[in-house]
């Protein structure tokens, strides 16, 4: 019997390079996505998301595949790539085409044109189109359509939530990719495939916000009514909040990261003032430290984290109006608290986000830290399961399968050496 391919999820962040190896396998007359192997390293050469240093970024990449080869005895050849930071740009836009055939029944074909016209819309200088994401279609005026197939009508209209990343960034990505010799099956906006894994439709329907808190940023999307409603990056994550430890403890980076680890909490109210952290037990120099100033300053670091995105939801009308509330994932949700704090200043229902969607007998699963790889290999099975898998997809799926043209790809290529 021969072996189901692999389907492979590539998230490549500011603190580590992870990996996750998926294979859909028959299970009677349904198949299902198997996660069968996962790797991880430490990132070098990337920061904020973004390519620092080519050399650094390849062989922490090129690391982080072998691992994963070396686990499961097999050679892994392209993945599905996580693309993030603070250049991703979004978008409304409007496409509008004629109904093609004479008796007026819309066909694929008819969405395909209308998808295609809204990516007319003019992108900014050294910016590329990375995911057109249909929100809801309109035929002959009438509005709100999910899915306009098969209708009748003489004009198609599409409302399209445009995702674009700068040039030089994309072209930096997938030149530090493919020097390893890996192949690329699509680029995805990384919190948009977490989403896919932590999220279930339901949720998506009434209304959820997904934050995915990572090193050095915090991306998240908001859906209603099954459709991405926005989505963005804030310049805050895990290593501020390191960082600000640092500095109030006048420590070293390192001791402060296994402070907030080994002792950090959001919610300062419920420490007694007496509690305290011996430094030398954790590899500081002999001193102890109060618990609570330093929830204190963890706390103060995650309300601004939480203004920030209260703001973004109060500018599409979603601030405390979001009925399955905020799904909180990524290394930096690992935070004791969190949830509280959330419940508190959001003003709505918080919880974390585990990888789901998914059956797999390895722990590393279930970690937060490995919910982008995870959902990178969700949305890539799905992507093939519609027949939109492949050599950086040509096709346009109805939910928003990203799409970079092949003669871009032929273009990334060409700029290795």
């Amino acid at each position: 019997m021969p072996q189901e391919p692999f389907v492979v999820g590539l998230d490549i962040g500011s603190t580590a390079v992870r990996l996750a190896v998926g294979q859909i396998v028959p299970t009677g007359a349904e198949t299902e996505l198997q996660i069968v192997g996962v790797s991880e390293v430490p990132a070098s050469g990337i920061s904020k998301g973004v390519i620092s240093s080519i050399e650094d970024a390849t062989a922490a990449v090129s690391s982080c595949v072998e691992k994963a080869e070396r686990m499961l005895g097999a050679p892994l050849e392209r993945a599905w790539v996580g693309i993030s930071g603070l250049h991703i740009l979004t978008e409304e836009s409007r496409g509008v085409v004629a109904v093609g055939k004479p008796n007026g029944e819309i066909t694929e074909e008819d969405v395909e044109r209308a998808i295609e016209a809204a990516r007319t819309v003019a992108t900014p200088l050294n910016y590329e189109i990375l995911h057109v994401i249909p929100k809801s279609f309109t035929v002959d005026g009438q509005s709100g359509i999910k899915d306009p197939v098969g209708m009748t009508g003489i004009r198609l209209e599409v409302d399209a939530q445009i995702i674009q990343g700068l040039s030089s960034q994309i072209k930096n990505l997938t030149k530090c990719i493919y020097r390893t010799g890996f192949d690329i099956e699509d680029l995805v906006l990384s919190v948009l495939a977490t989403a896919e894994t932590v999220t279930s439709a339901r949720q998506k329907e009434l209304g959820v916000a997904v934050v995915n808190i990572g090193g050095s940023t915090t991306g998240y999307a908001v859906f209603e009514e099954g459709d991405l409603l926005t989505t963005g990056i804030i310049p805050i994550g895990g290593d501020h909040v390191t960082a600000d430890i640092a500095i109030g403890l006048r420590t070293s980076i390192d001791v402060a990261e296994r402070v907030k680890i080994e002792y950090g909490t959001a919610i300062p109210k419920e420490l007694n003032k007496k509690e305290e952290i011996n430094l030398e037990e954790i590899g500081g120099e002999q001193e102890t430290v109060s618990r609570k100033y330093v929830a204190e300053i963890i706390q103060a670091r995650m309300e601004e984290v939480f203004e920030k995105l209260d703001r973004e939801l109060k500018k599409i009308g979603r601030s405390g109006m979001l009925p399955s509330g905020v799904v909180f994932t990524g290394g930096g949700a690992k935070l004791s608290g969190l949830i509280e704090l959330a419940k508190e200043k959001l003003r709505l229902p918080a919880s974390l986000g585990y990888p789901g969607g998914v059956s797999s007998t390895l722990d590393r699963v279930s970690d937060l830290s490995f919910a982008t790889a995870v959902g990178l290999t969700v949305w890539g099975a799905e992507m093939e399961r519609k027949g939109g898998g492949g050599k950086l997809s040509r096709m346009i799926n109805l939910k928003g399968l990203s799409r970079v043209t092949g003669g871009l790809r032929k273009l990334f290529k060409s700029l290795i050496p």
